[in-house]
């Protein structure tokens, strides 16, 4: 099999960036190791930047998300027992959407099967060749037997654990890493959300997130340590923690029910440098992740989607390699940005276990002074609705 290029890894990247290219008329062939129903079983976040709702638009995937999904015009930070509201319309100019990822994917499915273009899932031992010279490979085994995929470029989708990165020389690769010491508990509900914006907790008791994905289906979150277990956890103690770290009124006006998904994610912030090899592309969380505190996974591969489409596009169409050359310098620098947001979020809202005293005092004047001054305030949702591709 022969194609222009082949992209490792069919998650919300690896589909948007190949129905860019179908769209474009250039050839893509995705491949992922596990199956369709499997990928569309995970659950992840799901708060879309403007950007990333353009790019679902122009890849002709945005007309169930813009029918079911939830414009928020800010949210809100709490401390000291009360709200604090961030107003990013206001601020900004610019709205998020609330839309949950795992609805993104079915969406780029269903688009990338009605378009024709190859998927092929339950694909086993992935693996890229020759990426270093001009005419690369990757080959594959499904149901025994074995598979090889020529191509001009190799886009690896396939995450932190994929075998994109791996297949990187390690003298070719600097990594950046900042594992914290605690997680999240999360859970997911069928009952309707405390508010109607997200509400992101500071507490002496810890951090807390009340989100949704939609008006009937809530997303609550609490920090906790690495060491607890899920099933210590019950619906029951989940909510009771969950209402003493909320002002009051949140605490007394939620709905709880019983969980349907429930699960601990522990946080890190980590960049592999660069993000180009020769014909191999690293993209979404293959080169980054960050603390979901910023709500920028997701919306961060989706930069990185912009500019290596753009790249490829280019090379195509114009013989031209310079933006392809630049896909690593852009889409990097983009990331840090997005690093260095989503790291301050998470200090400024989590409690560390070697905080004393002078740290909290720190975060208390930090939040203050969000609050209280217009342009920290513009600064804080500036970053929020995503900066700029």
């Amino acid at each position: 099999m022969r194609t222009q290029v082949a992209i490792i890894g069919s998650g919300p990247s690896g589909l948007l960036l190949g129905q860019l290219l179908t769209n474009a008329g250039i050839e893509n062939v995705i491949l992922d190791r596990v199956s369709k129903d499997y990928i569309l079983g995970r659950v992840r976040a799901g708060v879309l930047e403007e950007g990333m709702v353009s790019m679902m638009e122009r890849a002709g995937a945005a007309d169930r998300m813009h029918r079911d999904g939830l414009e928020h015009d800010g949210f809100s930070l709490a401390f000291d027992g009360r709200d604090h509201r961030i107003d990013l319309f206001g601020l900004t100019g610019k709205r998020v959407l609330v839309y949950g990822q795992t609805e993104v994917t079915r969406d780029l499915m269903d688009q990338r099967e009605a378009s024709g273009a190859t998927t092929i899932y339950s694909a086993e031992n992935v693996a890229p060749h020759d990426f270093d010279g001009t005419n690369p490979y990757v080959t594959f085994e499904r149901e025994g037997v074995s598979h090889r995929i020529d191509c001009d470029f190799i886009a690896g989708c396939d995450g932190y654990h994929g075998i994109s990165r791996k297949s990187v020389p390690e003298h070719s690769l600097t990594t950046f890493e900042r594992v914290y010491p605690f997680g999240w508990l999360g859970i997911l509900a069928d009952v309707p959300p405390v508010s109607h914006e997200l509400i992101y907790a500071n507490h002496s008791r810890g951090f807390a997130l009340c989100s949704m994905r939609s008006a009937s289906r809530s997303r609550y979150y609490i920090q906790c340590g690495l060491d607890e277990k899920i099933e210590d956890w019950s619906d029951e103690r989940f909510y009771d923690e969950l209402r003493r770290r909320l002002p009051a009124e949140h605490a007394e006006s939620m709905v709880v029910g019983p969980s349907f998904e429930k699960s601990i994610a522990p946080l890190r912030s980590f960049v592999a440098e660069p993000m180009r090899f020769g014909r191999l592309f690293l993209v979404g969380d293959a080169a980054h992740i960050v603390p979901p505190t910023g709500a920028k996974g997701l919306n961060l591969a989706t930069s990185d989607v912009f500019y290596l489409f753009e790249g490829l596009q280019e090379y195509f169409s114009e013989k031209s390699a310079a933006a392809i050359d630049a896909y690593s310098m852009r889409a990097l620098k983009r990331v840090w940005g997005a690093v260095r947001f989503s790291w301050s979020m998470t200090t400024m809202m989590h409690r560390f276990p070697e905080a004393g005293e002078f740290d909290r005092k720190i975060q208390e004047a930090e939040l203050n002074y969000l609050v209280s001054s217009k342009p920290a305030a513009t600064a804080l949702a500036e970053n929020y609705v995503g900066m700029p591709y």
